[in-house]
């Protein structure tokens, strides 16, 4: 597929035909993904591949009480686990907040779920000094991420990336034995879509794009001078 195509095409795909994804496709997916850019290019990140149904089910559970809070705070209006503003939920309202197990069902039984770890031992997080919840690290392994979805469409799979697994990032070492220097970054349910999307909706570039400062005029906009 051309490259523009594969951007604007390439949407969060939940449910999935029974169809298995090949090793050979997803050597080739993960072969392509690999060349993402990382801080030093250390290339940091580590995929466990996951068919297992006991290690699923495990899964399953770890997202529960991520995923009911999750649906408890949009119910609510509240942006879900959010750092500037905390929930004015009580642990009894989310404890029981009606949760459908579809939605996390479809997630453990894709084909194929992809789990990525990146090792905090070789990123550079120059935010980690900052009183607010560090990002930077995620430059070393979100675009990895990313071109595994975009590879995937490519190949005419689907998949999206979920991270609700990282509200019980202990026990979800645990369960994969993954080493205390490695931080948690994605699970991605990969598969053959039901359905391909072929439009996506997304704000124009008006709407986040501007010139020289936060408030600056938008880029754009008829007449700007940028020499």
């Amino acid at each position: 597929m051309e490259l523009y195509e594969v951007m604007r095409t390439t949407f969060a795909a939940r449910d999935f035909a029974a169809d298995p994804i090949p090793d050979e496709d997803l050597r080739r997916i993960l072969d392509n993904a690999r060349f993402a850019p990382s801080g030093g290019n250390r290339q940091g990140w580590k995929v466990v591949v996951v068919r297992d149904s006991h290690t699923r089910k495990q899964l399953g559970q770890l997202i529960e009480p991520t995923f009911r809070r999750y649906l408890a705070q949009m119910a609510a209006g509240e942006a879900p686990w959010n750092t500037i503003h905390d929930t004015k939920l009580s642990a009894r309202e989310i404890a029981g907040a009606p949760i459908s197990h579809d939605m996390i069902n479809k997630l453990t039984q894709a084909p194929v779920l992809l789990l990525v770890f990146v090792d905090l031992s070789v990123v550079a997080s120059f935010d980690s000094e900052l009183d607010r919840i560090g990002v930077i690290s995620g430059a070393s392994v979100y675009p990895f991420v990313w071109n595994i979805l975009l590879a995937a469409r490519n190949e005419g799979y689907g998949g999206t990336l979920t991270t609700f697994a990282g509200g019980r990032e202990p026990a979800l070492k645990t369960l994969l034995n993954v080493p205390e220097e490695y931080a948690f970054a994605a699970m991605l349910p990969l598969g053959k879509p039901v359905r391909q999307l072929t439009r996506l909706r997304r704000k124009p570039v008006t709407d986040f794009a501007v010139y020289e400062t936060f408030d600056g005029q938008s880029l754009g906009n008829p007449g700007k001078d940028i020499s």
